[in-house]
């Protein structure tokens, strides 16, 4: 979660689906008990526990029978039933439980739908944990709402149930932190966010020991020995044949597929059920290699074949830690989050061999597409006034005639606040989106290049650094032609420059770079 959400008022009393007017709500018992409760005889429980899996809430209840005996027992409900909750109960059958209409209504009444701020006085900090999650029929026309019932960490109210209405979802099992705003309003203060950004960038310092460009190894390929097994090798072509040229980069539909292809959204694709074979995915190309070069090493080498898995997924996570055990000492940290990542050859080592060579080689590109997938998390989330910043961040090899350059690409997109009501026709034209685009390349004889480009409104405007002078000066010659060429596209062009050197670094950069003034 990040930012600040504001909850929606609940009524005093929750209204009760009409699905669940019944005489006799079942809770099914996970473990049957036949003669639980005797027929004709109830029994008192309380709820201890609820947790959510799916839209099914499991719950453990402390039964107390008419012989004073006590039993726990755990039972399903389409119902989410809040802790504490006192119900009596009737076994119909030995699969299940009983109560009544009453009940349900009484227990949606037992949590907490308001807060009594003369005991939690306006600005109490409230801790508590996501139990359920539910999205509420939608009215047309407006927004979705989201029923969560939240467990009570602190306060006086430590151990009950407060239900909640919020316009967008809590994920289950989240600790939240909220701020009382009156009686039926929190404001959540967002430090579950900061505690995934912090971990997000303790990993990617981590992964940036490991990672290694990916000119080396594409090197290492196009110049691999014959006499390799023919399934290595047919892995090595696809891999080489994947890779876009400045041609197809230059086209809509071929820096789209580019993109795709990068490796950056391999795992989405994997969990949206696609094919694992993902020929044109460079990541996906990449573990292939590794998983196909582990078991053809040395049974004496470091690397023991028996550390490969059979699977992709499986091979990644263990193996390339081990494979890449040494990488980060030589070499100075970078800066997580910095954009474009260094260059970082890695040298064969004494008494290893080719293909062993070439699992490191291929076990630190992997690394180094990680570490631009945990840069664009680390950069996404809220700034400081508000805005919802996503990031995207990547890195493609291009061919330029014999040699490959990798092409690192950058994508921003940062949206204003939201309203409280609904904007204006030429109100909604002026909140657009903001779309920056970084790039880095570097290509001969021109040398190293950045670019920044930022696009607001149909309005475009970039500057470009050049490490070398002769760069410099033809790039300044031709601006006017750059310009003539995104006119024809449509685009309204602002400022367009080129300097020398390298673009500043820092956080408060982007900031202070706003090179057209997007509020006029």
């Amino acid at each position: 979660m990040t930012g600040e959400i504001n909850i929606l008022p609940l009524p005093p009393t929750a209204a009760v689906p009409s699905r669940q007017q019944v005489s006799g709500e079942l809770l099914k018992l996970l473990t049957p008990m036949d003669g639980l409760i005797a027929a004709g005889k109830s029994a008192d429980a309380q709820v201890l526990s609820l947790k959510q899996n799916d839209q099914i809430f499991q719950l453990l209840l402390k039964v107390t029978l008419d012989s004073g005996r006590q039993t726990t027992v755990q039972a399903t409900s389409n119902l989410p039933l809040p802790q504490g909750t006192g119900l009596t109960l009737t076994q119909p059958s030995a699969s299940n439980l009983a109560i009544t209409a009453q009940q349900v209504q009484a227990a949606n009444i037992a949590a907490l739908t308001r807060l009594d701020t003369s005991q939690l006085p306006v600005g109490t900090l409230l801790q508590g944990k996501v139990l359920t999650q539910q999205a509420l029929p939608q009215t047309p026309g407006q927004p979705a709402v989201y029923r969560s019932m939240v467990s009570l960490l602190n306060t006086a109210l430590s151990g009950s149930t407060l239900s909640i209405d919020s316009a967008q979802p809590l994920r289950i099992g989240t600790l939240l932190s909220a701020l009382i705003q009156d009686s039926q309003t929190l404001s959540f203060v967002p430090l579950a966010n900061r505690q995934d950004q912090l971990a997000i960038a303790q990993q990617l310092i981590n992964q940036q020991h490991r990672q290694g460009s990916l000119e080396g190894l594409l090197k290492a390929l196009q110049n691999l020995p014959a006499g390799q097994p023919a399934e290595l090798r047919a892995t090595v072509e696809q891999l080489l044949a994947s890779l876009p040229d400045a041609q197809q980069l230059s086209s809509s539909k071929g820096l789209a597929l580019a993109l795709a292809n990068s490796g950056l959204f391999l795992e989405n694709k994997l969990l949206a059920g696609a094919s694992p074979e993902l020929a044109q995915d460079l990541k996906g190309n990449l573990l292939r290699l590794v998983a196909q070069l582990a078991p053809g090493l040395p049974a004496n080498t470091s690397f023991n074949a028996a550390i490969a898995a059979n699977t992709l997924a499986q091979a990644l996570p263990s193996f390339v830690r081990n494979a890449l055990g040494t990488l980060g000492q030589v070499s100075a940290k970078p800066h997580p989050g910095s954009f474009p990542l260094p260059s970082r050859l890695l040298q064969s080592q004494d008494g290893e061999g080719d293909l062993e060579h070439l699992l490191r080689l291929a076990a630190a590109a992997i690394s180094r597409l990680q570490s631009h997938q945990l840069a664009g998390l680390e950069q996404t989330g809220m700034t400081e006034d508000g805005r919802l910043q996503t990031t995207w961040q990547l890195e493609i090899p291009m061919r330029n005639g014999q040699d490959i350059v990798p092409l690192q690409v950058k994508l921003q997109r940062e949206d204003p606040p939201p309203r409280e009501h609904k904007d204006q026709p030429t109100e909604r034209e002026a909140r657009q989106p903001l779309w920056r685009v970084d790039l880095a390349f570097d290509l001969e004889p021109l040398g190293s290049l950045q670019v920044q480009a930022q696009l607001v409104r149909g309005s475009l405007s970039s500057q470009l650094w050049a490490e070398r002078p002769y760069t410099a000066s033809l790039i300044e010659q031709h601006l006017g032609s750059l310009r003539a060429q995104l006119l024809a596209a449509g685009l309204n062009v602002g400022e367009l420059g080129c300097h020398l050197g390298k673009p500043p670094q820092g956080p408060q950069t982007r900031l202070e770079q706003r090179w057209v003034d997007d509020t006029a």
